[in-house]
């Protein structure tokens, strides 16, 4: 049974690490039977990848895709108590590329303009702000780039992109969505050729 306040990374180089992290209302880490699937669904190597944790929380998503090659992660969370234990395990951990920000997610996308390959998006299920957060995390996903999203309830198609992955675990509906494909990719994907 889980120890409650931690979680252990579950693959790449830091598998086994345990990481801690204070109790702060809403945050539900998670569960290492999603974060394998969702690193399966990812291809387990991030080499070189550049990600975006939007609501850190415990951090252990940032700390998983360090573990598996990605050159940087980005943790965003409106908690300080949050950030500074993720910053010292990080440390203790020895692991570089983690970059940290205290600050809502709202404000975090108005003012930050990178792309980004993977995008992981875990909210409070409260909150329910899919209606602009998938079109906000839409303009800062790299063409060829995937978002991962946790909710309360499934996920709808929306924001210009598509849902290529849902699975659901307990009231936990997690999804991997991609940029929408035009018609004319799809013509091309099933071998279409214009007459010339």
């Amino acid at each position: 049974m889980a120890l409650p306040n931690r979680v252990r990374i579950i693959g790449g180089r830091l598998k086994g690490r345990v990481v801690r992290f204070p109790s702060v209302r809403d945050l539900r880490p998670t569960p290492n039977r999603v974060r394998e699937t969702l690193f399966n669904w990812l291809g387990q190597d991030l080499s070189g990848e550049v990600v975006l944790d939007l609501f850190t929380g415990s951090g252990v998503l940032a700390l998983e895709a360090l573990s598996r090659g990605a050159a940087l992660a980005v943790a965003v969370d409106r908690e300080s108590a949050l950030i500074r234990p993720l910053v010292e395990t990080a440390a203790s951990f020895g692991v570089i590329g983690l970059e940290t920000h205290i600050e809502d997610a709202r404000s975090f996308l108005l003012r930050d303009s990178r792309r980004f390959d993977v995008i992981f998006l875990d909210p409070p299920f409260s909150s329910d702000e899919w209606a602009w957060l998938l079109p906000a995390c839409t303009a800062r996903l790299a063409d060829a780039g995937r978002i991962y999203a946790e909710a309360g309830r499934r996920l709808p198609p929306s924001g210009g992109l598509d849902v290529c992955r849902h699975g659901k675990a307990g009231n936990v509906h997690y999804h991997l969505l991609t940029h929408a494909q035009s018609s004319a990719d799809e013509t091309r994907e099933v071998g279409f050729r214009p007459r010339t």
